[in-house]
Protein backbone atom coordinates (compact mmCIF):
# COMPACT_ATOMS: atom_id res chain seq x y z
CA UNK A 1 0.00 0.00 0.00
CA UNK A 2 1.37 3.10 -0.99
CA UNK A 3 0.27 6.78 0.91
CA UNK A 4 -0.26 9.73 -0.88
CA UNK A 5 -0.89 12.70 1.03
CA UNK A 6 -3.94 14.89 -0.71
CA UNK A 7 -1.77 18.04 -0.69
CA UNK A 8 0.11 16.08 -3.44
CA UNK A 9 -2.66 16.08 -5.69
CA UNK A 10 -3.55 19.62 -5.20
CA UNK A 11 -0.22 20.90 -6.19
CA UNK A 12 -0.83 18.75 -9.47
CA UNK A 13 -4.04 19.87 -10.15
CA UNK A 14 -2.61 23.62 -9.57
CA UNK A 15 0.05 22.93 -12.21
CA UNK A 16 -1.99 21.38 -14.37
CA UNK A 17 -4.74 24.29 -14.79
CA UNK A 18 -2.49 26.11 -15.76
CA UNK A 19 -0.46 24.68 -17.86
CA UNK A 20 -3.70 23.50 -20.11
CA UNK A 21 -5.01 26.63 -20.07
CA UNK A 22 -0.94 28.09 -21.83
CA UNK A 23 0.07 25.38 -23.56
CA UNK A 24 -1.62 22.99 -26.04
CA UNK A 25 -1.04 19.51 -26.83
CA UNK A 26 1.88 19.58 -29.49
CA UNK A 27 0.04 17.41 -32.22
CA UNK A 28 -2.86 19.22 -31.37
CA UNK A 29 -0.88 22.38 -32.02
CA UNK A 30 0.96 20.84 -34.80
CA UNK A 31 -2.56 19.34 -36.91
CA UNK A 32 -3.68 23.06 -37.39
CA UNK A 33 -0.44 24.07 -39.25
CA UNK A 34 -0.61 20.87 -41.39
CA UNK A 35 -4.18 21.55 -42.16
CA UNK A 36 -3.16 25.42 -42.99
CA UNK A 37 -0.69 24.31 -45.93
CA UNK A 38 -3.49 21.36 -47.12
CA UNK A 39 -5.85 24.46 -47.15
CA UNK A 40 -7.50 25.61 -50.67
CA UNK A 41 -9.71 28.18 -49.43
CA UNK A 42 -7.29 31.51 -48.65
CA UNK A 43 -9.43 32.89 -46.06
CA UNK A 44 -9.29 29.51 -44.56
CA UNK A 45 -5.97 29.41 -44.51
CA UNK A 46 -5.29 33.17 -42.88
CA UNK A 47 -7.50 32.01 -40.27
CA UNK A 48 -5.89 28.66 -39.52
CA UNK A 49 -2.48 31.12 -39.65
CA UNK A 50 -4.25 33.81 -37.41
CA UNK A 51 -4.70 30.64 -34.63
CA UNK A 52 -1.15 29.45 -34.56
CA UNK A 53 -0.47 33.06 -34.30
CA UNK A 54 -2.25 33.55 -31.39
CA UNK A 55 -1.09 30.21 -29.73
CA UNK A 56 2.46 31.99 -30.03
CA UNK A 57 1.62 35.24 -28.51
CA UNK A 58 -0.19 33.35 -25.64
CA UNK A 59 3.31 31.54 -24.85
CA UNK A 60 5.73 34.78 -25.63
CA UNK A 61 2.83 36.78 -23.37
CA UNK A 62 2.74 33.49 -20.69
CA UNK A 63 -1.18 33.90 -20.84
CA UNK A 64 -4.24 31.57 -21.42
CA UNK A 65 -4.36 30.58 -25.43
CA UNK A 66 -8.11 31.52 -24.60
CA UNK A 67 -10.07 33.87 -23.00
CA UNK A 68 -12.79 31.11 -22.22
CA UNK A 69 -10.71 29.46 -19.27
CA UNK A 70 -13.15 26.95 -19.00
CA UNK A 71 -14.77 24.71 -16.38
CA UNK A 72 -12.34 22.23 -14.84
CA UNK A 73 -12.48 18.84 -15.64
CA UNK A 74 -10.27 16.53 -14.09
CA UNK A 75 -10.02 12.74 -14.43
CA UNK A 76 -8.64 10.58 -11.78
CA UNK A 77 -7.24 7.52 -12.32
CA UNK A 78 -6.54 6.36 -8.97
CA UNK A 79 -4.26 2.63 -8.34
CA UNK A 80 -6.17 -0.22 -6.13
CA UNK A 81 -2.74 0.11 -4.11
CA UNK A 82 -3.25 3.70 -2.92
CA UNK A 83 -4.58 5.06 -0.08
CA UNK A 84 -4.80 8.99 0.59
CA UNK A 85 -3.53 10.82 3.86
CA UNK A 86 -4.19 14.13 5.17
CA UNK A 87 -7.54 15.05 4.65
CA UNK A 88 -10.28 14.90 1.14
CA UNK A 89 -9.14 13.97 -2.31
CA UNK A 90 -11.99 16.01 -3.63
CA UNK A 91 -11.38 19.18 -1.59
CA UNK A 92 -7.50 18.71 -2.45
CA UNK A 93 -8.59 18.57 -5.93
CA UNK A 94 -11.05 21.60 -5.91
CA UNK A 95 -8.32 23.26 -3.77
CA UNK A 96 -5.80 22.69 -6.77
CA UNK A 97 -8.60 24.27 -9.09
CA UNK A 98 -8.80 27.17 -6.82
CA UNK A 99 -5.20 28.01 -6.53
CA UNK A 100 -4.62 27.24 -10.21
CA UNK A 101 -7.23 29.48 -11.06
CA UNK A 102 -6.73 32.31 -8.98
CA UNK A 103 -2.53 32.34 -9.22
CA UNK A 104 -2.70 31.52 -12.70
CA UNK A 105 -4.79 34.80 -13.43
CA UNK A 106 -7.51 32.65 -15.65
CA UNK A 107 -10.85 33.72 -15.92
CA UNK A 108 -13.13 32.25 -13.27
CA UNK A 109 -16.65 31.01 -14.98
CA UNK A 110 -17.83 28.57 -12.84
CA UNK A 111 -21.80 29.71 -10.69
CA UNK A 112 -22.62 28.08 -7.83
CA UNK A 113 -26.09 27.39 -8.84
CA UNK A 114 -27.51 26.28 -12.12
CA UNK A 115 -30.39 28.83 -11.92
CA UNK A 116 -29.21 31.62 -9.29
CA UNK A 117 -25.78 31.97 -11.34
CA UNK A 118 -23.50 33.33 -8.38
CA UNK A 119 -19.94 33.20 -9.80
CA UNK A 120 -17.55 30.99 -7.18
CA UNK A 121 -15.18 33.42 -8.17
CA UNK A 122 -12.62 30.58 -8.19
CA UNK A 123 -13.91 28.71 -10.79
CA UNK A 124 -14.86 25.96 -8.39
CA UNK A 125 -16.22 22.92 -7.83
CA UNK A 126 -14.28 21.38 -10.41
CA UNK A 127 -16.13 18.51 -12.26
CA UNK A 128 -14.30 15.62 -11.19
CA UNK A 129 -14.36 11.38 -12.46
CA UNK A 130 -12.39 8.72 -10.52
CA UNK A 131 -11.64 5.44 -11.62
CA UNK A 132 -9.84 2.85 -10.04
CA UNK A 133 -6.97 1.12 -11.73
CA UNK A 134 -4.04 -1.22 -11.07
CA UNK A 135 -0.97 -0.26 -9.51
CA UNK A 136 -0.13 2.16 -7.01
CA UNK A 137 -0.18 5.04 -8.86
CA UNK A 138 -2.06 8.50 -9.66
CA UNK A 139 -3.06 9.90 -12.87
CA UNK A 140 -4.78 13.18 -13.02
CA UNK A 141 -5.85 14.64 -16.32
CA UNK A 142 -7.29 18.43 -16.26
CA UNK A 143 -9.21 19.17 -19.19
CA UNK A 144 -10.55 22.40 -18.98
CA UNK A 145 -13.95 23.13 -20.46
CA UNK A 146 -15.16 26.03 -22.70
CA UNK A 147 -18.85 26.58 -23.19
CA UNK A 148 -19.08 27.93 -27.00
CA UNK A 149 -18.07 24.33 -27.63
CA UNK A 150 -19.76 22.35 -24.57
CA UNK A 151 -23.33 23.99 -25.89
CA UNK A 152 -22.94 22.25 -29.12
CA UNK A 153 -22.54 18.85 -27.54
CA UNK A 154 -26.09 16.34 -28.13
CA UNK A 155 -27.03 12.73 -26.97
CA UNK A 156 -29.31 10.77 -28.87
CA UNK A 157 -30.86 7.26 -27.41
CA UNK A 158 -30.57 5.48 -30.90
CA UNK A 159 -32.72 2.02 -30.99
CA UNK A 160 -30.47 -1.17 -31.76
CA UNK A 161 -31.69 -1.55 -35.48
CA UNK A 162 -29.79 1.22 -35.92
CA UNK A 163 -26.36 1.47 -37.67
CA UNK A 164 -22.85 2.89 -38.15
CA UNK A 165 -24.29 4.88 -40.96
CA UNK A 166 -27.21 6.11 -38.88
CA UNK A 167 -24.62 7.33 -36.39
CA UNK A 168 -22.42 9.01 -38.78
CA UNK A 169 -25.30 11.16 -39.99
CA UNK A 170 -26.57 12.08 -37.02
CA UNK A 171 -23.05 13.51 -36.15
CA UNK A 172 -22.79 15.42 -39.25
CA UNK A 173 -26.11 16.76 -38.64
CA UNK A 174 -24.70 18.07 -35.22
CA UNK A 175 -21.76 19.43 -36.97
CA UNK A 176 -23.60 21.46 -39.13
CA UNK A 177 -26.82 22.58 -36.46
CA UNK A 178 -23.38 23.60 -34.71
CA UNK A 179 -22.36 25.90 -37.91
CA UNK A 180 -19.19 28.52 -36.13
CA UNK A 181 -20.65 28.48 -32.94
CA UNK A 182 -17.92 25.76 -31.48
CA UNK A 183 -15.03 27.75 -33.17
CA UNK A 184 -13.65 25.14 -35.10
CA UNK A 185 -11.84 23.52 -36.89
CA UNK A 186 -12.91 21.32 -34.11
CA UNK A 187 -12.14 18.39 -31.93
CA UNK A 188 -15.33 15.26 -31.63
CA UNK A 189 -15.36 13.16 -28.95
CA UNK A 190 -17.78 10.84 -29.62
CA UNK A 191 -19.26 7.69 -27.23
CA UNK A 192 -21.19 5.36 -28.58
CA UNK A 193 -22.60 2.42 -25.74
CA UNK A 194 -23.18 2.53 -22.31
CA UNK A 195 -26.23 3.85 -21.02
CA UNK A 196 -27.50 7.34 -20.80
CA UNK A 197 -24.70 9.28 -18.86
CA UNK A 198 -21.58 6.49 -19.46
CA UNK A 199 -21.84 7.33 -23.26
CA UNK A 200 -21.46 11.52 -22.03
CA UNK A 201 -18.76 10.33 -20.13
CA UNK A 202 -17.25 8.60 -23.09
CA UNK A 203 -17.43 11.40 -25.42
CA UNK A 204 -16.18 13.34 -22.67
CA UNK A 205 -13.40 11.29 -22.23
CA UNK A 206 -12.04 10.77 -26.18
CA UNK A 207 -11.53 14.20 -26.13
CA UNK A 208 -8.55 14.12 -24.06
CA UNK A 209 -7.63 11.44 -26.37
CA UNK A 210 -4.18 12.52 -28.04
CA UNK A 211 -5.00 13.68 -31.88
CA UNK A 212 -2.16 11.64 -32.97
CA UNK A 213 -3.73 8.32 -31.29
CA UNK A 214 -6.37 6.75 -33.43
CA UNK A 215 -8.77 3.79 -31.91
CA UNK A 216 -7.26 0.83 -31.64
CA UNK A 217 -9.83 -0.95 -32.96
CA UNK A 218 -9.68 -0.92 -37.10
CA UNK A 219 -13.30 -1.31 -37.19
CA UNK A 220 -13.51 2.35 -34.78
CA UNK A 221 -10.59 3.79 -36.33
CA UNK A 222 -12.17 3.53 -39.69
CA UNK A 223 -15.39 5.16 -38.62
CA UNK A 224 -13.53 8.25 -37.11
CA UNK A 225 -11.26 8.10 -40.61
CA UNK A 226 -14.80 8.71 -42.40
CA UNK A 227 -16.28 11.37 -40.39
CA UNK A 228 -13.60 13.05 -40.18
CA UNK A 229 -13.04 13.65 -43.85
CA UNK A 230 -17.43 13.64 -44.69
CA UNK A 231 -16.98 16.54 -41.60
CA UNK A 232 -14.35 18.25 -43.61
CA UNK A 233 -16.84 18.22 -47.02
CA UNK A 234 -19.17 20.09 -44.98
CA UNK A 235 -17.60 23.84 -46.26
CA UNK A 236 -17.93 25.36 -42.55
CA UNK A 237 -14.20 25.83 -42.38
CA UNK A 238 -12.18 27.68 -40.06
CA UNK A 239 -14.54 29.85 -37.68
CA UNK A 240 -17.40 29.17 -39.70
CA UNK A 241 -16.10 31.10 -42.90
CA UNK A 242 -15.90 28.39 -45.20
CA UNK A 243 -13.19 25.77 -45.98
CA UNK A 244 -11.57 22.29 -46.01
CA UNK A 245 -10.61 22.60 -42.29
CA UNK A 246 -13.89 21.90 -40.14
CA UNK A 247 -12.79 18.96 -38.06
CA UNK A 248 -9.17 18.65 -36.93
CA UNK A 249 -9.68 15.10 -35.42
CA UNK A 250 -12.53 12.42 -34.61
CA UNK A 251 -11.90 10.40 -31.71
CA UNK A 252 -14.66 7.03 -30.79
CA UNK A 253 -14.85 5.56 -27.65
CA UNK A 254 -17.25 2.94 -26.96
CA UNK A 255 -18.68 0.87 -24.18
CA UNK A 256 -21.25 -2.88 -24.07
CA UNK A 257 -24.63 -1.88 -24.03
CA UNK A 258 -28.12 -3.16 -23.19
CA UNK A 259 -29.66 -5.40 -25.86
CA UNK A 260 -32.71 -2.77 -26.14
CA UNK A 261 -30.51 0.74 -26.87
CA UNK A 262 -27.60 2.28 -28.45
CA UNK A 263 -26.90 5.46 -26.55
CA UNK A 264 -24.51 8.24 -28.88
CA UNK A 265 -23.11 11.38 -27.56
CA UNK A 266 -20.93 13.89 -29.68
CA UNK A 267 -19.00 16.41 -27.31
CA UNK A 268 -17.47 19.42 -29.13
CA UNK A 269 -14.31 20.37 -28.71
CA UNK A 270 -12.92 23.64 -30.12
CA UNK A 271 -9.66 24.38 -32.12
CA UNK A 272 -8.28 24.88 -28.80
CA UNK A 273 -9.32 21.49 -26.91
CA UNK A 274 -7.42 21.60 -23.93
CA UNK A 275 -5.86 18.89 -21.84
CA UNK A 276 -2.74 18.16 -19.87
CA UNK A 277 -1.99 15.16 -17.43
CA UNK A 278 0.84 14.29 -14.78
CA UNK A 279 1.04 11.04 -12.69
CA UNK A 280 2.04 11.22 -8.95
Amino acid sequence: MREINVKAVSEAVERLCIKANKILPADLADSIGKCRNCERNTLAKDILGDLEANLDAAKQLDIAICQDTGMAVVFLEIGQDVHFTGGSLYEAVNEGVHNGYINGFLRCSVVGDPLRRVNTKDNTPAVIHTSVVDGENVKITVAPKGFGSENMSKLKMFTPASGREDIINYVLDCVKTAGGNPCPPIVLGIGIGGDFEQCAYLAKKALCRSVSVKNSDDYYREMEAEILERVNQLDIGPQGFGGDTTALSVAIETAPTHIAGLPVAVNFGCHVTRHASEII
